[in-house]
């Protein structure tokens, strides 16, 4: 281990590409006199999944305006670009090298959202010649340790739970102690189909400027074999741009959000839904911002607490919870499979070639956006995965790749608890399994399918229902006693043997038709015919 060398200079602070927030930890009591930010994009970032191409090309583009807006402020910048020369690839080469360039006394970051950045940054405080300081993430509104306290001794980490107590502490949406309504969930009112003829409103983009547009050219000439597209990109990228986007949903879609959040549309994959993931989880918005902006919406009477309520409990409950999740159980979380999953990922997932319309409509939405909502998610992309026993590795990877708000501490909770149960039930009392009824009574999907939602059985019928029934029989041993599954179980029970023989059957044919790589694929050939 290199000795410690005497302070020479000021701080180095060390700012991620998903930290670009002026009032993040590491930039708290900044000396403008004796300080330099460090900002660098470095390639194993951009492939250690090889994410979606718009998700690249919008935290590099949020970074160099980041870093611009610093240099506004008088800040020193030292801002490193991906093809720049001498650029090594990796966070710890190149924190090493702005060390040498610098000779700061000390280094200061925040806590970074992955655990593999978690580990590598126990790793420089013993390599680096200069101390380093890990400050919590002040971004959120539950700090790690008070998430760990409140899950110690606890098998099951349930949200609701998690959420009461988040609006006890915050104050938001509450009166006296108790919570605004005389309710703390307003989920069954949040559950409608949207009307046919229904006008959706208009989304605001953003028009790339010069600086995006050449971070959006770097993507496509260095990441070309990447999955996705980017023609469509108007995601902001500034700070400004971002609070225009929050102000947008707060007064457009938010009046509506909750009545129709969990509907789907062939064609509109934002429906009323804020896409403001993106900005909260790179830190151009926060999450106490935006929970507080939507709280004074209702408190003016500008939108119902249906709606209000729906979207906090998203933020406020949802994200810190799995963040929270992430943090409490990892590294052991993510190595489970109390399911036994094992079927390798579909071709489709990637090309969207199936007659699957659901899941061809959501792929092709995800491929141009790099976005899906979260009903696309858990109960198209991945009902199937789950009542199909897809492995979960290959799906988690598969959500972290393809989203622009992906980050595996959001990430992989999501899909490990809640989507596919492979935690056995650490999140989610009981797996999200559903036939192809659900999907359409939420959504239009299955009126131009190739498949018939109303069979059951044969070659023309709709594969989620015989897959869902299939998935029961499979797990029988494991799901049965599950209070939660008691009525789907009672129904199994009561049919003859000709029935589930004929389940059997069905989902043994189609699941032995799907089509998958002789090996996994590479994730960046695996876009040759889908991008």
């Amino acid at each position: 281990m290199p000795a410690k060398s005497e302070p020479q200079g000021g701080t180095l602070r060390f700012v991620l590409g998903d930290q670009l927030n002026r009032r993040v930890s590491s930039l708290a009591d900044l000396d403008l006199e004796r300080d330099i930010v460090l900002i660098v994009e470095v390639r194993d970032e951009a492939t250690y999944v090889r994410h979606h191409k718009q998700k690249i090309a919008f935290l590099f583009a949020a970074m160099r305006h980041f870093a611009a807006e610093l240099e506004a402020e008088g800040i020193a910048v030292d801002y490193v670009r991906l093809t720049e020369p001498g650029n090594t690839g990796s966070f710890t080469a190149e924190l090493e090298r702005a060390v040498a360039r610098h000779a700061p006394a000390r280094v200061v970051v925040a806590e970074p959202g992955e655990w593999r950045v978690w580990e590598m940054m126990q790793d420089w405080r013993e390599t680096l010649p200069v101390p380093l300081e890990i400050r919590a993430d002040n971004r959120f509104l539950c700090p790690r340790e008070d998430f760990s306290h409140w899950a110690e001794g606890r098998h099951h980490l349930r949200m609701e739970t998690f959420y009461r107590g988040m609006r006890r502490r915050t104050g938001l949406l509450m009166e006296g102690g108790e919570p605004v309504g005389g309710r703390w969930n307003f989920d069954p009112d949040n559950r409608k189909r949207l009307p046919k003829g229904h006008k959706l409103p208009d989304r605001i983009g953003f028009q790339p400027d010069a600086i995006t547009r050449e971070a959006i050219a770097l993507v496509e000439r260095e990441f070309a074999g990447h999955f996705g597209d980017l023609a469509t990109f108007s995601w902001p990228v500034t700070r400004a741009d971002a609070l225009a986007a929050l102000k947008h949903f707060i007064n457009q879609c938010l009046p509506t959000f909750g009545d129709y959040q969990d509907a789907m549309k062939a064609g509109a994959p934002y429906l009323y839904h804020a896409l403001l993931s993106p900005l909260l989880n790179a830190g151009l918005l926060t999450a106490e911002e935006v929970c507080w902006a939507a709280e004074r919406a209702y408190r003016d009477g500008a939108a119902p607490l249906n709606c209000v309520e729906g979207f906090i409990r998203q933020i406020l409950g949802w994200r810190e919870y799995v963040r929270g999740v992430y943090w409490a159980r990892m590294p052991e979380y993510r190595d489970s499979n109390a399911l036994r999953a094992e079927r390798n990922l579909p071709w489709f997932y990637w090309s969207g070639e199936t007659e699957l319309n659901c899941i061809a409509n959501v792929v092709a939405d995800t491929r141009a956006h790099a976005y899906a909502h979260h009903i696309q998610r858990l109960m198209v992309t991945g009902n199937f995965a789950l009542i199909a026993g897809l492995d979960p590795a290959q799906v988690e990877e598969w959500y972290l790749i393809v989203f622009a708000d992906a980050y595996e501490w959001v990430e992989l909770p999501n899909v490990h608890g809640m989507v596919l149960w492979a935690d056995g039930g650490v999140m989610g009392s009981k797996p999200y399994a559903a036939s192809g009824a659900y999907i359409d009574r939420m959504s239009d999907y299955c009126a131009t399918c190739a498949y018939d939602v109303k069979v059951k059985a044969g070659p023309s019928a709709c594969p989620f229902n015989y897959l869902y029934w299939n998935f029961l029989i499979e797990n029988e041993d494991r799901l049965s006693g599950n209070q939660r599954m008691a009525m789907p179980y009672q129904t199994l029970r009561g049919m003859g043997d000709q029935r589930r023989a004929e389940i059997r059957r069905d989902a043994a044919s189609f699941l032995g038709s799907l089509r998958s790589e002789p090996e996994r694929p590479h994730q960046g050939d695996q876009t040759a015919n889908a991008t």
